[in-house]
């Protein structure tokens, strides 16, 4: 046996017809669409890790994942023959030898996401963003926005039974885009909890409304407490966009 060969590959899906990224026993996932190709260009099992999870219905414009093989493997011709065997909502954009310790999970510095609001009826959009009705305070939810990255533990925005060692993230930074028809929010961290980003703009929503001010979003953070904070925003309007790694994982 050789060495082997750790390589990551950049992944774009639409997230609609799975639950989510990680395996699921009764139910499909990227992660399996994937492992199932790699395993028949191969003729052997490959598994693959993730940079991170999306649950079901989630989307993402990149994200990456690393796997191992015996043999290297020529990118052009890979790209090709994987895009012809997966399905029509998700595609690998890129492939790259990478050193055998790196870690598309643990090896990420920064992960980058959006929630899309639209505010009409757009069958363009249907499944892709969130049709929002609501009539909308957008200069209070930017203020409430530009607050997170001045705290650490958020405990407040992460799904309840979350099996973490630490409900610590570093938030780079936080805000809204208007766009012609809606709303675009944007969030970049070192890490996120599960149903994070989610709970962030549901809460960031009920500020919108004025059913909370500047004043409780602060206090939900301090008080680390799940029900305190809004309802999760639907699944349809997240994307997962971007993954910064270091340089020197790269080969």
């Amino acid at each position: 046996m050789s060495k082997g060969y750790r390589y990551f590959i950049e992944i774009a899906y639409d997230g609609a017809a799975y639950h989510g990224w990680q395996m699921q026993k009764n139910a499909p996932s990227v992660q399996q669409k994937i492992q199932e190709v790699l395993s028949v260009l191969f003729r052997i099992p490959v598994s693959i890790m993730g940079s991170g999870r999306t649950d079901t219905g989630v989307h993402a414009r990149q994200q990456f994942a690393h796997f191992d093989v015996q043999e290297q493997i020529s990118k052009v011709e890979f790209l090709k023959r994987i895009n012809g065997m997966l399905p029509g909502d998700i595609a690998v954009y890129d492939l790259m030898p990478v050193h055998p310790a790196a870690h598309a999970r643990f090896d990420a510095s920064w992960r980058k996401y959006e929630y899309h609001i639209t505010f009409r009826k757009d069958p363009f959009l249907l499944g892709k963003a969130w049709h929002c009705h609501y009539a909308l305070d957008t200069k209070a939810m930017e203020a409430a926005a530009k607050v997170l990255p001045q705290y650490t533990d958020f405990q407040c925005f992460s799904k309840t039974k979350t099996d973490v060692k630490s409900f610590d993230c570093e938030i780079k930074c936080a805000g809204w885009e208007q766009t012609s028809h809606g709303l675009v929010f944007h969030i970049e961290a070192n890490r996120f909890l599960r149903g994070m980003v989610r709970a962030i703009v549901g809460t960031l929503i009920q500020i919108g409304r004025k059913q909370l001010d500047i004043g409780d979003f602060i206090e939900i953070i301090k008080n680390k407490d799940r029900k305190q904070a809004g309802s999760a925003a639907p699944a349809q309007g997240l994307y997962l966009t971007g993954v910064r790694y270091p340089e020197e994982i790269f080969k």
